[in-house]
C-alpha cells in the first residue's frame, strides 16, 4: 500500500510541477481559461459587392464551420481510422498506449495518440518553441516532457468540452496539408465542395491524408494517397459504415480532385487584393485587430461579373498588342532615345537595380567578376508567354531583355455617385508582375489631362464649348524655379500632325480633336495656375510642375487619380474620393467598420455639364480621337465621352471613358519609358488603350446579369444656349464604315520646354 501511496503522490507531484512550469523545466501547460477560450488562427475573408469570395488573408488558411455541417460519413471514418475508443475514453487511450511498446518491440511503429491529444497538440502548440521548457533541449525526456504535457491537456478538454465539441474543434484545426487548415478549407481546396457535401472517396482521401500530409499528398505521391485511400475504405467496410461492395468498387477508380487552392496570384482581382491588404494591415494596426488570424470578412465595392469581363479585356487587347510589338522590334532592342538610337548599356544599368545583382554583390562583397560569372550563368526557369507558361534556360540577362520587351496595362472603373470602384486590374499577369499599373505607376497623362484646362477656362474664365480660338502656333516665355534660381525657359507647342490649319475652332472640336495649338493658348490666357488649380479641385494628388506644359499632360498622375478626377464631370461637379471597401465584420458576423466616401463640390453643376458635352466631342466632332470606339458595338441608342492621350515618344498610351453609369479608365506602356512603338500608327492611345474600353464595354452590355444598359447622358438642368450647344458638321458615321476613316492623331504631348539661349 505504501508504494502505491508514493506511486500516486510522484504522479501527483509531478503533474503539479508540469501545471505550474517548475523552474522553468517544462514550459507553459494552457490553463482552463485557455482551454475555454482557444485562441485558433481564422482565415479572413474578401467579398465581392455581388457576394463573391474572391480571396483569403491566413497564416494558416482555415474558416471554422458547425457540426452540422460536417457530413456524418466523415467523422464516423475519422473515428474509425484515428481512434475507435473516442467516445469511450477521457483523453487518454491506455490500451493504445500501452500497446505502442508491444508493437514498437516487433519493428512495428504506431502512433496511440487519440484525436483529443492531436487537438490539444493542434490547438495550443504543445511542440512549438513557446512550449519548450529547458528539459525540452535533452533529446529523449523532451519526447517524453512533450507527451506528459498532451496527457495533461487532453484531460482538462475532455473535461472542459464534450465529445461532439472536441471532433468539431480537432476537424477545424487539423492541417490537411498545401495550407489548407480544417475540414472547410480542405473539402473546398481538394475538391471545390463543402463539409456537408463530400462522398465516400472524398472522405476516405481525406482522412487517409491525416496519417502524414506529405506521405500521402495526392499531388506530391498520388500513388501513395491511392493507397492510403484504399486503407481507408477497407477500414470503412470493416466498421460497416460502408459496405465491402461500395468499398471494391470505389477502390477501381482514380482520386478525383477538383483542385481550388487560392493562390494569392490566381482567381479575380489579384492586384485588387493585393491593394487592399496594404489598406488592411494599416487599418487594423490601428484598430487592434489581426488580419491574418482573426477571421474578419471583408466586402468590398468590386463587381465580380465586371471584374471578368474587364480582366478579359485586358487580356485579349494585351496578347494582340504584344505580338504586334514582338514583330515591331524584331531582330532589335526597343531601348531607344529621343532620337530613335538604341541606349548604349541598358541593360547593364538595368541588371543593377535587380534583387539577383543585389543579392550577388552582397554574397561576392562587390568583385565584379563574380557577380558577372554568376549572373551570366544560365538556370532553368519558368517564364510567361501569352501563351501560357514555358519553361526555358535563362541566364540572369537572357531574362531581363526578355522581360524588358513586354508591355503592361492598368484598367479601373468606377461609379462616380456612390465613389465605388467597380473593376481594378493593376498589370497583365500578377504571378509574374506585382506592379500595379492602377495606383502605383505614375506617366505622363498627355491629352487625357486637357479637359482641366477647358474645365478652367469654362468655369473660371467665362468661356463656353461654342467660343472659337484659331488653330495657330504659339509660344510661350516663361520662368520656372529650378533650386531657388529662376530659369527663362520657352515652350513652342506643335501638333502631333505638324501641321497648323489656321481654322477657327470652338473649344469643342479643339478637345475633340486634341489640338496642342488651342489648348496652349488657352493655357497662355488664363495661366497655368488656373489649370493646376482645376485639376487638384477635381482630385488629383500627384504633384504638378508649375510650368505651362502641365496642360498638355507633362506630369506624372496615377490612372486612379484621374480616373476619379473624370467622375466630377459625370457627378455633377461633386468630387466623390473612391472607396473600396464597404464594411469590415468580425468572426460572428458583427459590424466592425463601416466606409463612406468623402465627397464635396468641387465645380458647378453646369461645368460638370458642359464639360460632359465637350467629351463626346472626341466622337462628334470631325477628326475626334475617340472615333476608333466607333469600331465596337457600342451605339444603338447609347452615348459616350472619351478622351485619348499619349505621352512624349509614344511611351504612354491612355484613354478615359464615360457612359451615363460609370467612368473607366486605360493605360498601356512599357515599365520603362524608353521601351515603346516607334510610330503613332501604332502606339498612339487610341490604338493601345482604347480598344481596353471598347471590348470591356461590349462585354458589359451583352452581359444582362450586370445590370449596366445603354442610355444617354442626364438632360440638362439648365437652359440650354447657342453658346453650350454647337457642334462642326461630321456626316453620320456608321460602323461599317469605320475601316474607312481617316482618324488623325491629335492627342501627343508635342514638345517639352527648351532653355532660351
Amino acid at each position: 500500500m505504501r508504494k502505491f501511496l508514493y506511486f500516486i503522490g510522484g504522479l501527483i507531484f509531478l503533474y503539479l510541477v508540469i501545471e505550474h512550469n517548475f523552474l522553468w523545466l517544462f514550459g507553459r501547460v494552457p490553463s482552463f481559461d485557455k482551454l475555454e477560450k482557444p485562441e485558433v488562427d481564422v482565415t479572413s475573408e474578401v467579398y465581392t459587392a455581388d457576394g463573391k469570395l474572391i480571396g483569403r488573408y491566413f497564416r494558416e488558411n482555415r474558416t471554422p464551420v458547425e457540426y452540422k455541417k460536417i457530413s456524418p460519413l466523415l467523422i464516423k471514418t475519422l473515428i474509425a481510422t484515428e481512434d475507435a475508443h473516442f467516445y469511450e475514453h477521457k483523453g487518454i487511450d491506455w490500451g493504445a498506449t500501452i500497446s505502442i511498446f508491444y508493437y514498437a518491440l516487433k519493428g512495428d511503429k504506431r502512433g496511440g495518440s487519440t484525436i483529443t491529444q492531436q487537438l490539444a497538440k493542434n490547438l495550443f502548440k504543445t511542440r512549438g518553441a513557446t512550449s519548450r521548457g529547458l528539459l525540452g533541449y535533452i533529446p529523449g525526456v523532451k519526447t517524453f516532457i512533450f507527451k506528459l504535457k498532451e496527457w495533461i491537456t487532453a484531460v482538462k478538454l475532455e473535461a472542459v468540452y464534450n465529445k461532439q465539441q472536441i471532433i468539431t474543434m480537432y476537424l477545424n484545426t487539423v492541417d490537411f496539408g498545401y495550407t489548407a487548415y480544417g475540414i472547410n478549407t480542405a473539402t473546398h481546396t481538394f475538391f471545390s465542395t463543402s463539409p456537408d457535401s463530400i462522398n465516400t472517396q472524398e472522405v476516405a482521401m481525406l482522412v487517409g491524408v491525416l496519417k502524414a500530409t506529405t506521405l500521402y499528398s495526392p499531388f506530391v505521391r498520388p500513388v501513395n494517397a491511392l493507397k492510403r485511400r484504399n486503407t481507408v475504405l477497407n477500414i470503412m467496410a470493416r466498421d460497416k459504415i460502408i459496405t465491402q461492395n461500395q468499398a471494391d468498387s470505389i477502390k477501381k477508380i482514380p482520386i478525383e480532385l477538383k483542385v481550388d487552392m487560392h493562390m494569392h496570384y490566381e482567381g479575380q482581382g489579384t492586384y485588387f487584393r493585393t491593394m487592399i491588404e496594404n489598406f488592411l494591415n494599416k487599418w487594423c494596426a490601428v484598430n487592434g485587430y489581426d488580419l491574418y488570424a482573426d477571421g474578419l470578412r471583408i466586402y468590398t465595392t468590386l463587381d465580380s461579373r465586371l471584374q471578368k469581363l474587364a480582366e478579359e479585356a485586358v487580356s485579349e487587347q494585351m496578347s494582340e498588342l504584344q505580338a504586334r510589338f514582338f514583330r515591331h522590334w524584331k531582330g532589335q532592342n526597343p531601348w531607344i532615345d529621343e532620337n530613335k538610337k538604341e541606349i548604349a548599356g541598358f541593360l547593364d544599368d538595368a541588371i543593377k537595380k535587380t534583387e539577383a545583382y543585389k543579392r550577388y554583390n552582397l554574397k561576392f562583397d562587390g568583385n565584379k567578376d563574380s557577380i558577372w560569372a554568376n549572373l551570366t550563368r544560365p538556370k532553368k526557369m519558368r517564364v510567361f508567354t501569352w501563351d501560357g507558361d514555358k519553361d526555358t534556360c535563362f541566364n540572369s540577362f537572357d531574362s531581363l531583355r526578355y522581360y524588358k520587351h513586354f508591355l503592361h496595362a492598368g484598367f479601373m472603373t468606377l461609379d462616380p455617385f456612390k465613389g465605388h470602384i467597380k473593376t481594378w486590374v493593376g498589370g497583365v499577369n500578377y504571378k509574374y508582375f506585382q506592379y500595379d499599373h492602377v495606383v502605383q505607376s505614375k506617366r505622363q497623362p498627355g491629352s487625357t489631362f486637357k479637359p482641366f484646362v477647358y474645365l478652367a477656362a469654362i468655369d473660371s474664365f467665362g468661356y463656353s464649348p461654342c467660343d472659337k480660338i484659331t488653330d495657330q502656333a504659339i509660344q510661350i516665355d516663361y520662368e520656372e524655379d529650378s533650386s531657388g534660381i529662376k530659369v527663362k525657359k520657352t515652350w513652342k507647342p506643335r501638333n502631333s500632325d505638324w501641321k497648323i490649319t489656321g481654322q477657327d475652332m470652338t473649344l469643342r472640336w479643339a478637345m475633340g480633336k486634341s489640338v496642342n495649338t488651342v489648348t496652349a493658348q488657352l493655357i497662355q490666357k488664363m495661366g497655368w495656375d488656373a489649370v493646376i488649380k482645376y485639376a487638384k479641385k477635381c482630385g488629383i494628388k500627384s504633384p504638378l510642375r508649375d510650368v505651362p506644359s502641365v496642360g498638355l499632360g507633362s506630369s506624372d498622375v496615377s490612372l486612379y487619380e484621374l480616373i476619379a478626377a473624370y467622375g466630377t464631370f459625370l457627378n455633377k461637379g461633386i468630387y466623390t474620393e473612391p472607396i473600396f471597401i464597404t464594411r469590415i465584420e468580425d468572426n460572428s458576423g458583427r459590424k466592425i467598420a463601416e466606409f463612406k466616401p468623402i465627397t464635396r463640390r468641387a465645380i458647378s453643376e453646369e461645368s460638370a455639364w458642359l464639360m460632359l458635352y465637350m467629351l463626346r466631342g472626341g466622337l462628334e466632332e470631325p477628326g475626334g480621337t475617340s472615333q476608333a470606339l466607333f469600331g465596337f458595338d457600342l451605339f444603338r441608342g447609347n452615348e459616350f465621352g472619351g478622351k485619348t492621350g499619349t505621352s512624349s515618344n509614344h511611351s504612354d498610351g491612355w484613354f478615359m471613358g464615360i457612359t451615363k453609369d460609370l467612368v473607366s479608365g486605360a493605360w498601356v506602356g512599357a515599365a520603362d519609358r524608353s521601351v515603346h512603338f516607334r510610330i503613332s500608327a501604332y502606339g498612339e492611345g487610341s490604338k493601345t488603350a482604347l480598344p481596353i474600353y471598347g471590348k470591356f464595354m461590349e462585354k458589359v452590355y451583352r452581359d444582362k446579369s450586370t445590370g449596366i444598359k445603354m442610355g444617354y447622358f442626364p438632360k440638362a438642368d439648365f437652359p440650354i444656349t447657342k453658346s453650350h450647344n454647337c457642334r462642326t458638321y461630321l456626316p453620320r458615321v456608321d460602323s461599317t464604315l469605320v475601316d474607312s476613316l481617316v482618324f488623325i492623331n491629335g492627342d501627343t504631348l508635342g514638345t517639352i520646354e527648351e532653355d532660351i539661349q
